[in-house]
């Protein structure tokens, strides 16, 4: 994943920081991360959320808010109207990059934002919530104890979390004249409500709230027993992961035509989890896979190991080859399953002369259909010459250089 620091005009002339991941791969589209409130573009959420995404082709970006992090301004002087402002404006800055963005992806408040947002951004086509109140006055009791102190002096000094924020009345007038339920039926882009029941920052009652004042399309996906700041890893790789697959059927994947004599494009591991062996595949514009070891080998078991791809491309390929020839030659097979083991054994043991080991794949074929004896003993013969099979019997050569 290639990462640009950038910046761009907010709502109110100061200059926002933000953070663009792009794919090393193929770039299918672009999303617009909007942090949770007084958080910034750097959270573990925002963060890991973003890598996964940009790992499956999408870019994003994700910025400080106004008054926040690195970004300029004065956080007393803003208001969640002047959030979904600056969402605005990182969109206009996007698009002025080349990459207008499909999707909106909001994170607590933020996922408040991007509902506000979303109907001001034409080029957005889907749009998910991480944790989202029904309402911005949820976030009043985070300073209930200093109200009295705003409405008299007009803004406050508040301890929320580790840092020390000025709130302006503005801000507190705000949250409470708006409204969101009331925009969501007229809500274009497609919609997924992401919440975890247990979250004790914002009850799952606000996702329901939201997901029943959206009209269709909208999607609801429960995030178990996350907290509310998905501050575990595989909570926020989860998400990433549900929200690629489900955005997939509502924004354009813009795939680049693949390299001349590579049809299939080109598939690139990268290293996922730097403390494991997680590895992201993707294989061409359109196919992203994780591949890991057991857990008894040190992974985590998210996905096939090394070998298990391998014996894959084996089964696949010769369930393929059989269905090619039976159903060129009409025959009634209905269906096929080919199981495939993986094993070393000794050469001598296969009669080759030799001490060493070799890799030994075991294929058992299920055919099923109306088929006599001599039908089903030439598919068996037939799945021998499926192209792979071929591959693992005859040698193959890697070449490898070092890429800088």
């Amino acid at each position: 994943m290639a990462k640009k620091n950038l910046t761009f005009t907010g709502h109110n002339g100061a200059l926002l920081s933000a953070r663009l991941d792009l794919p090393e791969g193929p770039h299918l589209a672009t999303a617009l991360f909007a942090h949770c409130f007084t958080c910034g573009k750097d959270i573990h959420a925002a963060r890991r959320i973003s890598a996964r995404l940009a790992a499956m082709g999408i870019a994003v970006l994700r910025f400080d808010f106004t008054g926040l992090g690195d970004s300029q301004g004065e956080f007393s002087e803003t208001t969640f109207t002047s959030n979904a402002a600056d969402l605005i404006a990182a969109a206009h800055h996007l698009d002025s990059l080349g990459l207008p963005p499909a999707l909106l992806i909001g994170h607590s408040l933020g996922g408040a934002a991007v509902l506000r947002a979303a109907p001001k951004i034409a080029s957005i086509k889907a749009v998910v919530t991480l944790g989202a109140p029904a309402s911005p006055a949820h976030v009043a009791h985070l300073f209930d104890a200093h109200l009295d102190e705003i409405r008299d002096k007009g803004v406050a000094r508040v301890r929320l979390g580790d840092q020390d924020l000025m709130i302006g009345q503005d801000f507190i007038d705000d949250i409470q004249n708006d409204t969101l339920t009331r925009l969501l039926p007229a809500l274009k882009p497609a919609l997924l409500v992401m919440h975890a029941p247990r979250d004790e920052v914002v009850s799952i009652d606000n996702a329901a709230e939201i997901f029943l004042a959206a009209t269709h399309p909208k999607s609801f996906v429960t995030l178990d027993d996350a907290d509310h700041l998905l501050s575990r890893r595989k909570d926020a790789e989860y998400a990433a992961e549900v929200i690629a697959a489900w955005a997939g059927r509502y924004i354009a994947l813009n795939a680049p035509a693949p390299p001349i004599g590579v049809p299939e494009g080109v598939l690139r591991v990268s290293e996922a989890d730097p403390d494991g062996f997680l590895q992201d595949v993707q294989s061409g514009p359109f196919h992203h896979v994780l591949a890991d070891e057991p857990k008894a080998y040190g992974g985590s078991n998210r996905g096939m190991s090394p070998y298990g791809f391998l014996a894959a491309g084996l089964g696949t390929c010769t369930s393929m080859t059989i269905r090619m020839y039976a159903r060129r030659k009409g025959w009634a097979l209905s269906h096929v399953q080919v199981d495939v083991t993986h094993d070393k054994m000794h050469a001598q043991d296969a009669d080759l002369g030799s001490n060493q080991h070799i890799d030994t794949f075991h294929r058992e074929i299920l055919l099923c259909g109306d088929l006599d004896d001599d039908q089903r003993a030439r598919l068996l013969e037939i799945a021998d010459k499926c192209p792979v099979h071929k591959t693992l019997e005859a040698s193959a050569r890697v070449t490898t250089i070092l890429r800088r």
